[in-house]
């Protein structure tokens, strides 16, 4: 992404439009009529060579004729005449071009696609972005530019609207302008020829004028630069979306190419997004977000002078998955001595009809010491002789004072008949019309606080003899592909994963009853006998399993049984043979079942829930992305109703550990990581299904296990929406000690280790390498350090082992990459006590290759006019110092790569 291309479109100075017209109902005539109509004030200039002037402007024959190059082009012209277009406007060197064709709608598919491919076919030489083709154009308020179809003005604010629908385009600034709601952008993204949600969300993440980023999306074409790009900006400011289909899916099959949406929703809450229902909370939550403080609990105290509804609200926040606060004695004591004996109404804090201004305040105090209390809702609900003002004012001074959040819904009040709403707003709180919406957001803010803990916690570790050999796992599939099945039996399917370490029970194919008895015999008795057809997917349901059968004879009974109900049920099944089966039965286990799926935007994601003939029912579930690691794995266990049953008395008062106990828990983490590794490097697989699977406290069985092929010939390599782990990076070197080193990609897990190594280093070092004086990080810093996004950066640490044999950072070095991959900009320091063993160069000579191998064109850094050693060793390195005297740094440039036509790299 160039960001000169895209300033080119947020901020454009002047803008030509292609196809202006005089007809009102014409494209063209709109966006001439929207931007002279609006407080634009650099030139528009209409491009049509039928014309004079429209609406007292000059109009001008073709683009080689316009006076001066304007930085926006707009084409309103007929769709095969858009690819012509934009060659003209690239150039003459312009940035960027909103595409709205009259006509294009009406288009069939195929026509549409192929002149997408000669529009960016034409834009490719200038690198000139695209807008649309299709939708509605966009609006920038602050710089009174309504480059749009849509009629109304947009108020200027802190929030950016991106829409993939037109019509709700039109109906959110209708909307918005009712209620007062300010952008900072509106933009309907159209076709996304070229421009997509990724350079989108990577531009408004870094826009100082954009506080919220609002998402409405249909579908994803490009997962993993939409989950890079949502996931650094999530980082940096709230990103909050709907998404159309919740419910509908259920109803109707989504159409094969779409994804399903609990995938979408996974997705979403991975990458630190806060996916909301409607319009309104889209818009309630995006105010909570930017107004309230970070939550530091999930408990709400509920302050009001009318209980009732406090009530009503109480019931509100339970449903939606929150908890009332409890209150301590100091807490209590305070709010007795200034309410009375009856102040609490099931856990709502009830101030009588007739609370005063200043009992506000003091109760508003008295909740706000109580350690329990993470946010307060105040509801004022009108009465004759309170003046709601009074009271808003008297909260006001309490929140100078406080780093909570607070909420606020003063009920029936009109703000045109007094201030309340604007003290309110002005002290910062979230307001609301309803106690429901106001609950509603305090709702989100939890789901939103539980979504950024997801992008900032540290993972637990693998355990170290976790050592899966996905080779041998990809010869049993690649050997069963290459016979032209694209189903695994049963040992087969646990052989695979058996290779990731899944523990599963011993199973033979049997193709008849004499080698039934002898697998039987084998294994020991007793077992389980299970018929095998391709036309029988679930042999449960056709009487196809005997289970606990012992001895010879009741091993040919069993299979002869299962073989006649099988054919009574499916008369024209193909029976293959026998699965015979050691009993799985363990102490204190539980059903629940493991399944991989692909799905076509997200890629691999991993489902968990009840397992058994109660999964049907139930149908307890939950989702997620791979990669997994142990903390993913822990959420997505947590998520499922049947953990409570998993945990058993843990943390049950009342119940025997002996009579209920806990399975264990890290033991199946283990397992779903197990299986997401698999279905993660072994591309041919597209379903994994392990069920019943048998958690105890002993561990992880599985009992039964299947794995369907995809047809393709050639597998999608690259169909994880998020970049796994790239161990093919790791390399072993050695110092000039002698001493031996893994440099690698840095983990999650290499932030206790990453604490200690900061430890090691000099104030001195740390001011070269942060440009100033630092003190510890936090957890948060250090998350952001370790917790990298492998598509768009990179960090490489040199590790080794210590005299205690535990893993230790000797020194790192990171790149971060520009979205377009034009350039990357590096960072090294080792351990301060290591100087002259020749780490820093290793370090640094690490980057360079990955960097040039992945195209990036130019490799740059900064170091301090102090630090010769940086310096020294960039010029070894063959990287350019240019020392800048007056800002007292050293700029360093190394070229990796020609730029290819277009702008893309080319290694």
């Amino acid at each position: 992404m160039s960001a000169r291309s895209l300033d080119a479109l947020f901020r454009p100075n002047s803008v030509a439009v292609i196809g202006a017209s005089t007809d009102p109902r014409h494209v063209g005539a709109v966006i001439m009529k929207n931007l002279l109509g609006g407080k634009f004030l650099g030139p528009v200039m209409p491009v049509n060579p039928a014309l004079d002037a429209i609406s007292g402007v000059l109009c001008y024959k073709s683009v080689d004729t316009l006076p001066l190059t304007p930085d926006l082009g707009v084409i309103a012209t007929d769709p095969e005449s858009v690819p012509e277009y934009l060659r003209d406007l690239g150039r003459r060197g312009v940035g960027a071009a909103v595409v709205l064709p009259p006509g294009w709608a009406k288009m069939p598919r195929e026509a549409k696609r192929a002149l997408q491919e000669r529009m960016l076919e034409a834009a490719a030489p200038s690198g000139i972005r695209i807008l649309g083709p299709s939708g509605l154009g966009l609006v920038v308020p602050g710089i009174g530019l309504n480059c749009s179809l849509a009629s109304s003005d947009a108020l200027p604010g802190r929030i950016a609207f991106i829409s993939q629908s037109a019509s709700l385009f039109s109906a959110v600034l209708d909307w918005a302008r009712t209620k007062g709601i300010g952008f900072s952008h509106i933009l309907s993204l159209g076709d996304r020829v070229d421009l997509k949600y990724a350079d989108i969300l990577d531009y408004m993440a870094q826009d100082p004028n954009t506080r919220s980023i609002l998402l409405y999306v249909e579908s994803i074409t490009d997962a993993r630069s939409f989950m890079s790009a949502s996931r650094a900006a999530a980082r940096n400011k709230p990103v909050l979306v709907i998404k159309p289909g919740r419910r509908l899916w259920s109803v109707f099959p989504p159409d094969p190419d779409e994804g399903r949406d609990e995938v979408y929703d996974e997705a979403f809450r991975r990458a630190g997004m806060l996916r909301v229902g409607e319009i309104d909370a889209l818009f309630d939550a995006a105010q909570t977000l930017a107004r309230s403080k970070p939550l530091r609990g999930e408990n709400l105290a509920i302050l009001t002078n009318g209980g009732s509804i406090g009530i009503m609200a109480a019931d509100a926040l339970l449903e939606g998955g929150g908890s009332l606060a409890a209150y301590d004695a100091e807490a209590t004591t305070a709010l007795s001595a200034l309410l009375g004996p009856n102040w609490l109404r099931h856990g709502v804090v009830d101030m009588s009809f007739d609370a005063a201004p200043a009992d506000y305040a003091a109760a508003l105090r008295a909740l706000l010491r109580a350690p329990d209390v993470s946010a307060v809702l105040v509801i004022h609900v009108p009465f004759p002789g309170v003046s709601a003002d009074e009271a808003a004012t008297a909260m006001a001074e309490v929140l100078s004072k406080t780093n909570r959040t607070i909420l606020a819904c003063w009920m029936g009040y009109d703000p045109a008949g007094g201030e309340a709403l604007k003290i309110l707003n002005a002290a910062g709180v979230p307001t609301y019309e309803t106690p429901d919406q106001a609950v509603s957001a305090f709702v989100h803010l939890l789901r939103y606080r539980k979504n950024q803990e997801l992008l900032m916690e540290m993972p637990a570790s693998l355990p170290s003899e976790y050592a899966p050999d996905p080779d041998a796992a990809r010869a049993v599939v690649e050997r069963a592909f290459a016979e032209g099945r694209l189903t695994l039996t049963d040992p087969e399917a646990k052989e695979v994963l058996g290779y990731y370490g899944v523990r599963a029970v011993a199973s033979h194919l049997t193709e008849d009853v004499d080698d039934a008895v002898a697998a039987a015999d084998a294994l020991g008795y007793p077992v389980a006998v299970k018929i095998v057809s391709p036309d029988i997917p679930q042999p449960f349901d056709v009487g196809g399993i005997v289970l606990d059968v012992a001895g010879p004879e009741a091993v040919r009974e069993a299979a002869e049984a299962v073989r006649k109900r099988a054919l009574a049920h499916v008369p024209e099944a193909h029976i293959e043979g026998y699965v015979i089966q050691e009993m799985g039965r363990r102490a204190g286990a539980h059903e629940v079942t493991i399944k991989a799926r692909v799905d076509p935007v997200f890629g691999p994601y991993i489902i968990f829930g009840q397992g058994g003939l109660a999964a049907r029912v139930t149908r307890d579930k939950a989702v997620a992305l791979t990669p997994l690691n142990m903390s993913l794995a822990r959420d997505l266990v947590f998520r499922t109703r049947v953990a409570a049953t998993l945990r058993g008395a843990s943390g049950q008062p009342g119940v025997d550990p002996e009579v209920s106990p806990g399975v264990d828990i890290d033991a199946l983490c283990l397992t779903l990581n197990q299986v997401s590794q698999c279905v993660a490097d072994l591309e041919r697989i597209a379903a994994i299904d392990l069920n019943p699977v048998l958690s105890h406290p002993g561990g992880v069985t599985v009992i039964g296990a299947g794995i369907r092929l995809t047809a393709e010939a050639e597998p999608d390599a690259h169909r994880l929406a998020i970049r796994p782990y790239p161990r093919e990076l790791e390399e072993c070197v050695t110092l000039k000690n002698g001493r031996h080193v893994l440099l690698r990609p840095i983990r999650p897990e290499d932030e206790p280790a990453h604490f200690q190594f900061f430890k090691h280093l000099s104030p001195e070092d740390l001011r070269f390498r942060f440009f100033g004086v630092v003190r510890e990080l936090t957890h948060t810093e250090m998350a952001k350090l370790t917790q990298i996004d492998y598509e768009r950066e990179m960090a490489f640490i040199a590790t080794a082992p210590d005299a205690d044999g535990r893993p230790e950072t000797l020194g790192v070095v990171r790149a971060s990459t520009r979205p377009d991959n034009s350039s990357a900009e590096f960072a090294v320091i080792a351990r301060s006590d290591l100087k002259g063993l020749g780490l820093g160069r290793l370090l640094m000579e690490k980057i360079i290759r990955y960097c040039k191998a992945r195209g990036t064109r130019l490799l740059t850094g900064q170091a301090l006019m102090e630090n010769g050693g940086m310096q020294g060793l960039a010029e070894k390195l063959g990287f350019s110092v240019v020392r800048n005297y007056d800002e007292e740094v050293a700029e360093m440039r190394l070229p990796l790569n020609e730029p290819a036509p277009g702008g893309a790299a080319r290694p």
